[in-house]
């Protein structure tokens, strides 16, 4: 690393401001209007939300947490100042709030399964990395990692069988069972759970789920789940170890890398001798232990309920988090595995219903493409073998090939673009829950062939946020007494495509996955993340050893000083990097009307550290490619204070 912060000043003026540029400054000013309303309108001065209803069970912390998942990555993006202590504020209303319901302890969810504590930690995660100097989160950081390490104070952590305990676990410790509601009595009544079907296949007399309507039936299917659903270990509880590497990003201590990696070398191993990850693993350790020995059957597996959109994401969630601990890409072999296996069961047909469990849901994704001949991938698996076919998510090919470069995994992507039977340059109007699913567009934009799709994307982000201030004005209640998902349905704040555009990566996975980036930004005027006011930037490609990105200052009266960091947590290096400059031709002569005859070259700049100074003076911009080598450095939560005490020790 050199001892000196490397600079380069923009002088290629920006003349007609590009179209994305000026959308994506629109983006941020209607952002920032937006979480301002929802604020408003919803929540109260503390920052918890407007409810006067009741909770019962296990479920709900996560839909109080999710209305405000990615307000703290708007912010690290480049927000309003003020967002960040808005989303403490609400952070610690939620908490509070929840604490008072009797669902957390200490501060932490009070004992639930790792798909929904993946989805309630994102807005935490999110805290942490905006502003790492916060020491409150950073002690609840290490705290509530502790939680599921082997020295855990409440004992959620076998270390010397290397399982977590129980399915649902947390502050309280090991809460074996399932929800008390299902325990006693799991039945046809349960309209909303229907579409899964039975959560065990082999009672006798449960075939079907009609069989359900019977009272005995219902209360012998509550039992099993209560004793076969609600102990040992399960693949999802690998969503714990981003908890864990949070924790490491604050502190570099052993004790989280070691576990983690213990932890996800258990899930390894188990999944070499299955041949494909297994969802379940019984208290002595063992696979199938609960299940008569079968890899399948665990809760929020491969047979119920949504199998490899809860599987396949733990499994890139636990690669991603290995290898950012480690820098050894083998870890990924977790995650090829599922996504080979279903491919080479898919079938082709349109989207019907009964065919798949989420077929409202990739309805709206795809539009009239859902009646296409598409590629299904079966994403669950029973005793009578694979079923309920989807289209495949982009999301975890799309990662898996981002984090590793392989051509293998590039490969697969070519691969499932082939086959998917849907054209990839397509932007689908759409936002749900996990503000993802615009991959397949955004990588044929980064292959050369989607040139339009920065524009295109920008303007469908701004006009899912005009309908969901749209939903909001027309909504008559303030305060909810029933639908506790409502608020997340209405979250009018919409980053997938910011961070597309400006980090070169995909939206984090919504059940726990942590955001890396290979570009990120900070304002090196107000000593804050994001970007610059004025400041519109673009990543336009990249692979393993480059990524260029394009940086344009709008404003034609402001110098701005952004600087550019390689990796989300500062870990690559930037080598070189390969700038244009104007060598001459403009503003030109006053008397003239046009300026035409400007001329630009490039140079190449050693840079040999992981985050370069870029000044904007105004009305210009700066096209960059950084030749980069990844995890060069060890991963750490980044502060803008450390790049001030190198700029110090330069002067």
């Amino acid at each position: 690393m050199t001892n000196h912060v490397v600079s380069v000043t923009g002088s290629v003026p920006t003349c007609e401001p590009p179209v994305w540029a000026v959308l994506q400054r629109q983006l941020f000013s209607a952002l920032d209007e937006a979480w301002r309303s929802f604020e408003d309108r919803y929540c109260h001065l503390d920052g918890g939300v407007r409810f006067d209803g009741t909770l019962k069970g296990r479920d709900g912390v996560d839909d109080f947490y999710e209305p405000f998942f990615n307000w703290p990555m708007l912010y690290m993006l480049g927000g309003a100042d003020d967002l960040l202590d808005a989303c403490k504020k609400h952070w610690n209303g939620i908490t509070r709030q929840m604490t008072d319901a009797g669902f957390l302890v200490d501060e932490y969810e009070r004992g639930y399964d790792w798909f929904h504590q993946g989805e309630s930690l994102l807005m935490f995660y999110g805290i942490c990395a905006a502003d790492p100097s916060d020491d409150a989160f950073r002690r609840r950081a290490l705290r509530f990692a502790d939680l599921y390490l082997p020295t855990s104070p409440v004992s959620n952590v076998d270390g010397s069988r290397r399982i977590i305990r129980a399915p649902h676990t947390g502050g309280g410790g090991p809460r074996r069972g399932v929800d008390d509601e299902w325990a006693t009595s799991f039945g046809a009544g349960l309209t909303n759970m229907k579409p899964y079907g039975l959560p065990l296949e082999d009672l006798p007399g449960i075939e079907t789920w009609d069989d359900l309507a019977d009272p005995g039936n219902a209360r012998r299917m509550g039992e099993a789940m209560n004793r076969r659903l609600g102990d040992g270990d399960v693949a999802v509880n690998l969503a714990s170890t981003s908890l864990i590497v949070n924790a490491w990003l604050y502190t570099g201590e052993d004790r989280y890398r070691d576990w983690l990696v213990e932890y996800v070398q258990a899930w390894r191993d188990r999944a070499a001798l299955c041949g494909i990850i297994p969802d379940n693993v019984g208290p002595s350790g063992q696979v199938g232990e609960l299940h008569d020995g079968r890899w399948y059957g665990g809760p929020y597996g491969w047979t119920w309920p949504h199998g490899l959109h809860s599987v396949g994401a733990v499994a890139v969630i636990a690669a991603m988090n290995a290898a950012l601990v480690t820098g050894d890409k083998t870890w990924f072999d977790l995650a090829r595995a599922p996504l080979d296996r279903v491919l080479a069961e898919a079938m082709r047909g349109p989207i019907r219903d009964g065919d798949s469990s989420m077929t409202t849901t990739w309805r709206q994704r795809l539009g009239i493409d859902a009646d296409e001949d598409l590629q299904l991938v079966p994403y669950r698996h029973g005793r009578h073998g694979w079923f309920d076919h989807q289209p495949l998510q982009i999301a975890f090919p799309a990662w898996i090939w981002w984090c590793t470069g392989d051509p293998q995994d590039r490969r697969r992507l070519s691969r499932v673009e082939r086959e998917c039977g849907y054209d990839w340059t397509t932007v689908h109007a759409f936002r749900d829950k996990e503000e993802a699913g615009h991959e397949a567009p955004w990588l044929a934009y980064l292959a050369g062939r989607n040139r339009d799709y920065p524009a295109r994307a920008l303007g469908m982000a701004l006009g899912q946020i005009a309908r969901r201030m749209a939903l909001i004005r027309e909504d008559a209640a303030a305060v909810r007494t029933d639908d506790i998902h409502w608020w997340q349905r209405l979250n009018p704040v919409v980053t997938e495509i910011l961070v597309q555009l400006t980090t070169g990566a995909p939206a984090a996975l919504y059940n726990g996955g942590l955001q890396q980036a290979r570009a990120r930004y900070w304002d090196a005027d107000r000593g804050r993340p994001g970007l610059p006011a004025d400041v519109a930037a673009l990543v336009e490609g990249l692979d393993q050893v480059r990524v260029g990105v394009q940086l344009v200052n709008l404003s034609n009266t402001s110098e701005r000083r952004v600087v550019v960091q390689a990796g989300a947590f500062a870990e690559d290096r930037i080598d070189h990097v390969v700038v244009d400059q104007l060598d001459g031709g403009y503003p030109g002569p006053n008397r003239a009307y046009r300026a035409d005859n400007l001329t630009t070259s490039t140079r190449r700049i050693d840079v040999g550290d992981n985050r370069l100074l870029v000044i904007l003076p105004p009305g210009t911009r700066l096209g960059l490619t950084m030749e980069v080598s990844r995890r060069q450095f060890t991963p750490s939560h980044p502060t803008f204070d450390r790049y001030q005490e190198k700029q110090n020790d330069a002067r």
